[in-house]
């Protein structure tokens, strides 16, 4: 059984950090729901939805939270124009989240005390041995830096939007009319035929001369720039550091020893072999039948005297024993489902059991030896205990310099880092080149991403900390010097500048190529005869279904995209690839799908299907919203 978790964290806010990992799921599914600022008339909005106002600062921390997360995922700069998507997500994100609260609160749903209370008690990250604990929930809420009002506050505004959420799905069903058409719609297949026009085949005569080399360098300026970076001194503290400098008191060790004597029992243990007839979860009453009978013959035979391990191998449906004869080992009951556990730690050494009924099916088990619960002693095991003991008293240390850390930076008496290092016994170190994609020694962690690219931090001259790479390592941190993204210079890049032209001039030609046979087939001509004339060679005709992996996506995707051929006459369409080049594409005929001859994949695909619908409609629903809403985003809010 764990401790009370609630003294500890009051006591070692350091072990804070072991509940913040499920907390920061439900700020994930709340969205902007906990980040809302009623305050009007600033000047430093980020972001206007209606009369609700969500400050700059709240939107670029949201947006520097992103980027770090999503940086430390892609080990790498993200390109301007990606930057800008994601950046525009975030702000629909918080649009959409803020009509919906607003619509929830009109539309009168309310979120009572006792539900409120309810969903606070299921939420795990406040439970403690499977059970809510006061203590911890105000230490975990403490640790992520909100009050119980704001988030009891938040947690009601987001439980309502579920309540309006929920009641615009449950009033919607599909009629057995549009499951059938949905069926034709899915499992539809067209005939297709394609040739692709290769980007390596167009570009192969592309050689860019200076002039245009230095044209696109200017015209893609943000797609050449250096990584922003700081160069990085910390100081870090770490449990197993801590751990080797703890002096052994033999009197205090023993005093210790007794306490957690526990801690080093072993439990009864025994070793058996079984036979497993294996019985169907969902069997009936006639399969459980036989199952039993062929248990109890090999019962029968084992009695008579025939050899057990050998019974088990030609017999047991335990693959993962059977070939040892049905050896298990050495086990505690706690290794065995119950059923088995309390048959087994009843007999004795060589004795056999009659079948025993499990939910895997029925079990000739036979004990072999018993290993009886012992403790180890100080004097047995004592490197061990030693170890142990350290850890404990390092864990309580670690716990008491963190307070002491932390009360002296949020005091503001030190900015020296090195004083620090030495008046706490932290390892000094530095990292040259610190990214949000590439933390060195450090690795990579979004929260330290987040501090190190702060304004604060990267304004100079301040200790930011301290922050815990894992359970039991803390890092304080100092911004020596901050390097902003710069233009790479040309003689640098040139490789890639002439990679890039060469691929968009030769997409180009492909392209034009592809339009100029579109044009021929439009006007008559067979595809066969445009394929001809273009030097290539296309697929044969056959169907495909939306999913089939054979086709380039594009091209699939662009199959089942067109209007249907009308009376007979295929339809055409030129498709760019992702990767470079083109596709010509003929779509000749399509054939209607139908449900399938599995009727519970086929009821698996209609409960999909209607959850898609359910979705399609709050998606309609919230756009309907969005379009009436008054929104107003600060232009130079990511600036």
């Amino acid at each position: 059984m764990l401790q009370n978790l609630g003294d500890k964290l009051k006591r070692h806010k350091w072990l804070g950090y072991l509940v913040l990992g499920p907390l920061a799921l439900i700020f994930a599914a709340w969205g902007a729901y906990g980040v809302v600022n009623t305050s009007f008339g600033s000047s430093s909005f980020g972001l206007k939805v209606n009369s609700q106002e969500f400050s700059a600062t709240t939107i670029q921390s949201a947006w520097q939270q992103r980027l770090s997360q999503i940086q430390a995922q892609q080990k790498a700069e993200i390109p301007a124009a990606e930057r800008a998507l994601l950046q525009q997500q975030l702000i629909d994100q918080y649009v959409r989240a803020a009509i919906m609260q607003q619509r929830a609160r009109e539309s009168g749903f309310r979120v009572s005390d006792a539900g409120l209370i309810d969903a606070l008690r299921k939420e795990a990250a406040f439970q403690v041995d499977g059970h809510f604990d006061a203590a911890a929930y105000r230490t975990a809420l403490a640790q992520a830096g909100l009050s119980v009002t704001t988030y009891e506050t938040d947690l009601r505004a987001g439980l309502a939007v579920d309540q309006l959420t929920e009641g615009l799905q449950l009033g919607n069903f599909l009629t057995n009319t549009e499951v059938a058409r949905i069926f034709a719609l899915e499992n539809e297949q067209r005939e297709v035929r394609f040739a692709l026009l290769p980007l390596a085949h167009y570009e192969a005569g592309v050689n860019p001369d200076e002039a245009q080399i230095k044209a696109w360098y200017d015209a893609h300026a943000k797609d050449y720039l250096t990584t922003e970076s700081v160069r990085l001194q910390y100081a870090d503290l770490r449990l197993d550091t801590l751990a080797s400098t703890v002096p052994i008191d033999s009197q205090d060790l023993q005093s210790w020893y007794e306490k957690n004597q526990s801690r080093y029992a072993q439990v009864e243990q025994r070793r058996a072999r079984h036979i497993l007839i294996k019985v169907a979860a969902n069997a009936d009453a006639k399969s459980d039948a036989a199952a039993l009978k062929k248990a109890q013959e090999l019962l029968a035979q084992i009695r008579k005297g025939a050899d057990f391990a050998d019974l088990a191998k030609k017999n047991s449906d335990d693959s993962g024993s059977a070939t040892q004869g049905g050896d298990l080992g050495f086990a505690d009951a706690s290794a065995y489902v119950k059923p088995f556990a309390d048959v087994l730690f009843k007999m004795k050494p060589g004795e056999v059991s009659e079948p025993v009924r499990t939910e895997y099916g029925y079990h000739i088990i036979r004990m072999d030896e018993l290993q009886p619960a012992r403790g180890k002693t100080l004097a047995d095991s004592r490197a061990e205990i030693e170890s142990d003991y350290r850890r404990d008293k390092a864990a309580e240390i670690f716990g008491d310099r963190q307070e002491q850390i932390q009360q002296k930076l949020e005091a503001g008496t030190s900015g020296d880092l090195v004083g620090l290092a030495k008046e706490f016994g932290l390892n000094l170190g530095e990292v040259n080149e610190f990214t949000r994609a590439e933390g060195g020694a450090l690795g990579t962690n979004a929260d330290l991403n987040r501090l190190v690219f702060s304004t604060d931090m990267l304004a100079g001259g301040r200790v930011g900390g301290p922050v815990a790479l894992a359970d039991d390592h803390l890092v304080l941190v100092k911004v020596l010097e901050h390097r902003v993204p710069a233009p790479k210079p040309l003689a640098s890049v040139r490789a890639e500048i002439i990679a890039a032209i060469r691929k968009d001039s030769g997409s180009k030609l492909a392209r034009a190529a592809a339009d100029n046979g579109l044009k021929q087939l439009d006007a008559g001509s067979s595809f066969e005869t445009v394929i001809k004339s273009l030097g290539l060679s296309a697929t044969p005709a056959s169907f495909v279904a939306r999913a089939d992996p054979q086709l380039p996506v594009q091209v699939r995707d662009a199959a089942f995209a067109v209007a249907p051929p009308v009376a007979g006459k295929p339809a055409y369409r030129v498709v760019p690839l992702e990767e470079g080049g083109a596709a010509l594409l003929a779509v000749t005929a399509v054939r209607p799908g139908s449900s399938g001859a599995n009727p519970s994949n086929d009821q698996q695909l209609i409960s999909e299907y209607a959850r898609r619908d359910r979705e399609a409609l709050l998606e309609a629903y919230v756009q309907d919203l969005q379009q009436h809403a008054k929104i107003q985003t600060n232009e130079s809010v990511f600036q």
